[in-house]
């Protein structure tokens, strides 16, 4: 099981919503944090909550690669080596797939999916080698995607295809990092009382050519809605646990399991049982190879 006390931890989308809740159980739990987001306006109102413990803030746009860079390498000079890692940064745009723009594209995915490339790339690599160098045991990356990385309704579109691409990046990291006694996760959220709703607050002017004028109605109705999602300290708690655990899957909400099963039963429910075609037997062959490779892969990354 990992411990948190003394290690740093790197959180983005630090400042509010799911981010805080992560940050307030890190602390909590002895570790060093840095709180990295895009306002520093929302950093210092965070700041100012968390009576001067061994926290820092970073402000970074986390779509930048340069950015996150410099960032890490601030965070490294004054708490040690960055071992935990949460790319939790995220925004929402509620409407379909057809009704968006090239723009609407690259804001959603560049924060949503670019920016856990870059947290991934930036950290990834430095953690490989301090476990191997034997400077840092062991350590965890958590990628924040939604129960929307499950559940893919007509809105929102380009927000579902950036989660569902966040739940396949952090399998195969998973299936990998674990080699060097590092840990991988994939946070599955539901309803967080959040600013999410709000996420065209902080969407950069050159992606605003195309942009749709604000619905302030639908606006204020999610905020509303989002009155009722769960509070930021519990689900930081809840992911905790489930690093604690180094589950592959964290689902904080129980609101969904039987939704998730209908979906699965659906999925499974898709496949017909043609006859045996040309090359089935080698195909199948070689298949159980493969097949046989991977589930001790996911023994191995369950068990360090």
């Amino acid at each position: 099981m990992i411990e948190f006390a003394g290690r740093t931890a790197f959180v983005t989308g630090g400042a509010n919503g799911v981010g805080i809740g992560i940050v307030r159980n890190l602390l909590e739990a002895g570790a060093k944090v840095a709180i990295a987001d895009i306002r520093q306006e929302s950093i210092d109102r965070a700041l100012a909550t968390l009576d001067n413990r061994e926290v820092m803030g970073v402000e970074l746009d986390v779509r930048s690669r340069d950015g996150f860079a410099a960032a890490a390498d601030e965070v490294e000079a004054k708490f040690g080596p960055v071992s935990l890692v949460f790319n939790n940064a995220g925004v929402n745009l509620f409407q379909p797939i057809e009704d968006s723009s090239y723009d609407d594209w690259d804001w959603v995915l560049g924060v949503n999916l670019g920016g856990v490339i870059n947290g991934v790339m930036t950290f990834a690599p430095r953690m490989k080698a301090r476990s191997a160098s034997g400077e840092v045991t062991g350590g965890h990356i958590t990628n924040t995607a939604s129960m929307a990385s499950f559940i893919g309704s007509g809105s929102p579109g380009i927000y579902n295809t950036s989660k569902f691409a966040v739940r396949g990046l952090s399998y195969s990291l998973r299936h990998s990092m674990y080699q060097y006694g590092i840990g991988v996760s994939c946070v599955h959220p539901g309803l967080v009382k959040s600013n999410i709703y709000a996420s065209d607050d902080v969407r950069p002017d050159e992606l605003k050519g195309a942009m749709k004028p604000v619905d302030k109605a639908m606006v204020d109705r999610l905020a509303g809605v989002h009155e009722f999602g769960m509070e930021p300290d519990v689900i930081g708690a809840r992911i905790l646990d489930g690093i604690r655990e180094n589950r592959a899957n964290i689902f904080t909400h129980p609101d969904h399991k039987e939704e998730v099963r209908e979906i699965f039963d659906e999925i499974l429910a898709d496949y017909r049982d043609y006859p045996r075609d040309a090359g089935f037997d080698q195909r199948v062959a070689f298949e159980k190879i493969r097949r046989d490779n991977f589930a001790e892969t996911r023994r191995k990354a369950r068990e360090i």
